[in-house]
């Protein structure tokens, strides 16, 4: 012994020497009995192989200290009596991390396995110096740990719409002697499309030992969570002794969330090195849980569901009919109503309802007779007009957006669906209409003079009618073959009084002469005003509310050409250049001959000479 002590001091004393030093955690370390227990034990400073060997011994407490052998990683007979079944079975083991780094595991620990454990490892140095063994005490407390459902919330096997909201509990409790902490983890198992089987396993939330609430990695619910949509309560026991009930929302379920439920806790205790280990857990599995999609639920249809005919100026009345969602799922629609023309065209918004119950027009023709779009009860959704007008026809349909999740009308819609169309017909009083443009008599029409242009209306119908006329001009084509332009907008009255011009310049007006008879005058008139001119008529009716329509009756003139003749200002320019560029030319000729027959005779007299 004295050899050995004064190796070692040599050893510290130079720091050269080689020293084997064996390792085990400090203790005494408390473990609870029907757990695991495991011991890393490491080997250093040795001489020879680089893979050591270990042998455990237990100095049991209820054995008075006696040494039993457990495990040898060299000699399979080492295990005493007690520990030979344990060691064939592999419930008791060694794994080795390392060649001098092993760990003795003991699945299920027991309460005789309580004790100090030593960790020895046979010498291959060539000199006996070090430390050979290392021993830690552990103790063997006994399970309390409880978990278990709540009375009333077995969950067993569900079937959820999307969007609604889903709880599930479970309790815990430990009575503990040491100072043990808990924490809670809840998770699924599996996912859409698996029934919930598999082992798709996804931690969802959880309390750590430091009661800090920790979301898992394996999903969404980490957004979830902060969109507080995902929640994890503790609610303490009301009386000493009672167990603490864990409290996990999901608010708003999606179809991800299908799958096998369950809650785990585990009791953790801080080892005198000062690691937290887990020294107990246990599993409660809670039930199934199966999201239905809202695409596949959800239906929307209008009623009536056959067509609709009415006498314009009535009242009509739709109703959005929307099922397959679960009061449950607390959720938030968009409401719109749509029409298509009957004879085609864009689909336009007559209306909409927000997911905030705010109702905004996108269609002034339906709101012009006044209109309400109102919830009647859950589901139900009525479009009214209270008068009707021929511009109301067409094909309806509902259109509908479901929003889940706490903020209501947030991001994509988990569905949409859109209602077969509806068809409304507004059969209105016969009306027969006919316009007639001509010129207003008067002298020739030549540039700076007014142009007059007369459309006269005649409409047969029964009830008061009003007439909105339009005046459009087309030019005519410069050369054979060439398309003439498109028509072009110059004035409209309309059918209460007022004008609308759309002329760059202030030279055009239009007025009501008669009762039948309407003017277009342009004043000043330009070349640019010759064309094709013609005056459109469009009756609009009286419905029994007082309010105006327009009955959709309309008809079209004939062209009327517009010529522009010459002043006579104009007419007296051409003569005159005429006639001085004739004598011009005249006197140029006199005056060209002259000169020649002079210089021929000049040329001869000097050619005599």
């Amino acid at each position: 012994m004295a050899s050995w002590r004064a190796a070692g001091l040599i050893c510290l004393l130079w720091g050269f020497c080689v020293c084997r030093q064996v390792t085990l955690p400090p203790g005494p370390l408390y473990r609870v009995a029907g757990f695991p227990l495991s011991l890393p034990c490491i080997v250093s400073g040795y001489e020879g192989s680089r893979t050591q060997d270990f042998e455990w011994f237990l100095y049991r407490d209820d054995a008075g200290g006696r040494q039993m052998g457990v495990i040898s990683t060299r000699d399979r007979e080492f295990p005493y009596a007690p520990f030979q079944p344990r060691v064939r079975s592999g419930e008791v083991r060694v794994e080795r991390d390392s060649g001098d780094r092993v760990r003795l595991v003991i699945q299920r620990l027991r309460p005789e396995d309580q004790g100090s454990f030593e960790c020895y490892t046979p010498s291959t140095d060539s000199r006996f110096q070090g430390n050979y063994s290392a021993t830690v005490v552990v103790k063997v407390m006994p399970d309390t740990l409880q978990i278990r459902h709540t009375a009333s919330r077995s969950l067993g096997g569900q079937s959820l719409t999307e969007g609604a909201e889903l709880e599930l509990t479970c309790a815990a409790a430990i009575q503990s002697q040491q100072h043990t902490h808990l924490s809670i983890t809840f998770g699924v198992r599996g996912g859409a499309g698996t029934g919930g089987r598999g082992h798709n396993l996804r931690e969802i939330i959880s309390i750590g030992r430091d009661l800090g609430v920790a979301t898992g990695k394996g999903g969404d619910y980490e957004g979830r969570y902060a969109d507080g949509i995902v929640s994890l309560e503790k609610r303490s026991g009301k009386n000493q002794g009672d167990p603490d009930l864990y409290v996990m929302r999901i608010g708003s379920v999606a179809p991800g969330d299908t799958g096998s439920y369950f809650c785990e806790v585990a009791q953790w205790i801080l080892d005198p090195q000062g690691d937290w280990e887990k020294i107990a857990q246990r599993t409660l599995e809670l039930g199934n849980i199966t999201v239905q999609p809202l695409a596949d639920t959800l239906a929307v249809k209008v009623l009536p569901e056959v067509e609709v005919v009415l006498s314009a100026g009535s009242p009509l009345g739709l109703t959005c009919d929307v099922g397959g969602i679960s009061p449950s799922s607390r959720p938030s629609l968009l409401v719109q109503w749509l029409r298509r023309a009957v004879g085609g065209g864009a689909e336009v918004e007559v209306a909409r309802m927000g997911s905030d119950g705010v109702v905004t027009w996108g269609d002034d023709v339906s709101r012009r007779g006044g209109a309400s779009l109102e919830k009647e009860a859950e589901g139900r959704y009525s479009l009214r007009l209270f008068s009707a007008h021929p511009a109301d026809s067409g094909v309806y349909r509902c259109a509908v957006s479901v929003y889940t999740g706490p903020t209501p009308g947030a991001g994509s819609p988990a569905a949409s669906q859109r209602s077969k169309g509806v068809n409304v017909n507004l059969k209105t009083k016969e009306v027969k209409v006919t316009a007639e443009a001509g010129l207003n008599p008067g002298p020739l029409l030549q540039r700076g003079h007014t142009l007059s242009l007369l459309c006269n209306v005649s409409v047969l119908t029964a009830g008061p009618t009003q007439v909105e006329v339009l005046w459009l001009v087309m030019g005519e084509a410069e050369g054979e073959g060439e398309r003439p332009a498109e028509p072009r907008l110059l004035a409209v009255l309309m059918h209460d009084g007022t004008s609308h011009l759309y002329s760059n310049d202030s030279n055009v007006s239009v007025d009501r002469l008669s009762s039948s008879s309407y003017r277009l005058r342009i004043h000043g008139v330009e070349v640019d005003d010759q064309g094709l001119y013609h005056c459109q008529a469009k009756v609009w009716g009286q419905d029994p509310h007082g309010g105006w329509y327009n009955t959709g009756a309309r008809s079209v003139s004939r062209p009327v050409r517009v010529y522009m003749y010459s002043r006579a200002s104009d007419l007296l320019l051409i003569p005159l250049v005429v006639g001085v560029s004739s004598a011009l030319f005249v006197g140029i000729t006199i005056v060209a001959a002259v000169t020649c027959c002079f210089m021929n005779r000049l040329a001869r007299q000097r050619s005599q000479k």
